[in-house]
């Protein structure tokens, strides 16, 4: 329940992009960097940003920005584009829409029609510095190596006072914070970081693991020089508060998550998770298929008497028993490929050893389920502050901007 809870905000969102090779004749036609262009959408009209890029082995690679409908400035949505002499073809599966145009003699325009249910026009035109549409919130960007040839976006919101670092969820970039992060600003030094896989950050294969993001942004604390941070996180965001505060408790000063202490940033070993305790057990039966046992057999043993086969057989059924009332419908997954690592990535965390907020949003069909795991933070971690938002959306510093900010201001005012 918990990781459906934390990863539903994803779909509508991409991931990756698809790279199309084209022809040198066609790069020729002046199609890379930043076209912007409006389309009708339900009562109003969204602004969309569509940007070509030269990639890897030199192919092109598309990003489709809608900026009114997603409030997060660096994330595109996942596109394929195709490109042959003056002709552009787009297509964005995570919303069925899908572009046919033709890049104008002039070179600063393309017309074409975009099909999403029904059909329109739609003009994309070159920016200008007077009509370019940009990000408003008042930040600076750097991006910080912490890894072999990965870098992370950082945004630097500025302000005076202890830093509070704001950690995004998943399907989101440092960017969703960009309404939210200025009002913390008369009181803290406010930075955002955007993991690996997304937005303009780095996208390696590999690396995804909850502890190696963990260890991206202690390298980011580490490379700002930060004394004693806030990391405040949302959503899938609280393994990596919980990966820094397990093994780097003397980095931060404390821990706010924002609706993000499910199981993968807190491990409650009387109840299980199902999902947790799967990835593990396909990680410890690959360690004895790729070679472990031939090292040491006894480790993987003991490993694999760690497992509560009883308590997995347990909630299994409990998975078979909500499948089945569910209908034979089959359900395709709504993730990406690096969310689908991040979710095969997920630890358990149950040793937090630094002050910690926790903010729940109890609201819906999980609302039950979301008490029970609050009342299991406070067992395992009775200093723990634990706060319950009635009504509150997942994406609680939006729905619930002022109780999110009084509760954050509370909590760090108490920490030495």
């Amino acid at each position: 329940m918990e990781v459906k809870k934390a990863l539903a905000v994803v779909i509508g969102f991409a991931l990756t992009l698809t790279a199309i090779s084209c022809t040198k004749s066609v790069r020729q036609q002046g199609v890379l960097g930043d076209w912007q262009g409006t389309i009708e959408a339900g009562s109003g009209k969204s602004r969309l940003i569509l940007r070509i890029s030269e990639g890897r082995d030199n192919n092109l690679r598309g990003t489709l920005f809608t900026i009114d409908q997603n409030p997060d400035w660096g994330f595109g949505l996942p596109a394929t584009v195709k490109l042959e002499k003056s002709s552009i073809k787009l297509s964005v599966d995570d919303i069925g829409g899908r572009y046919d145009g033709k890049i104008n003699p002039d070179k600063v325009s393309i017309d074409g029609i975009w099909v999403q249910g029904g059909s329109q026009s739609l003009r994309f035109q070159r920016p200008t510095t007077e009509t370019m549409w940009r990000d408003t919130s008042p930040h600076k960007i750097q991006f910080i190596p912490v890894d072999t040839n990965v870098s992370l976006e950082v945004i630097d919101w500025g302000g005076s006072g202890r830093p509070v670092v704001l950690l995004a969820g998943m399907g989101n970039t440092a960017h969703v914070f960009d309404r939210f992060a200025p009002k913390l600003t008369d009181v803290y030094h406010v930075y955002g970081i955007t993991r690996r896989g997304f937005g303009a950050s780095s996208a390696p294969d590999t690396g995804y693991l909850a502890d190696r993001l963990g260890d991206d942004v202690q390298a980011v604390l580490k490379s700002l020089d930060l004394k004693a941070p806030v990391l405040v996180g949302h959503s899938i965001a609280g393994e990596e508060l919980s990966s820094v505060g397990t093994r780097y408790p003397g980095m931060v000063a404390g821990l706010v998550y924002l609706d993000a202490a499910y199981s993968y940033a807190y491990y409650d070993r009387f109840k299980g998770d199902l999902t947790i305790d799967l990835v593990q057990l396909r990680r410890t039966l690959d360690d004895v298929w790729q070679g472990e046992r031939k090292r040491d057999p006894k480790q993987v043993i003991r490993k694999l008497l760690e497992i509560d086969l009883s308590r997995m057989q347990t909630l299994l059924r409990e998975r078979l028993k909500d499948m089945e009332a569910a209908g034979d419908a089959v359900q395709e997954s709504a993730l990406s490929p690096i969310a689908e690592k991040i979710v095969d990535g997920m630890q358990k965390y149950t040793d937090i050893n630094v002050p910690v907020l926790a903010i729940y949003a109890l609201s819906g069909e999980y609302k039950a389920d979301t008490e029970v795991q609050a009342k299991a933070l406070e067992k395992g971690i009775p200093s723990a502050h634990v706060v319950r938002l009635q009504g509150a959306d997942h994406v609680v510093f939006m729905s619930n901007e002022s109780d999110v900010l009084r509760e954050i201001n509370n909590f760090i005012v108490a920490l030495p």
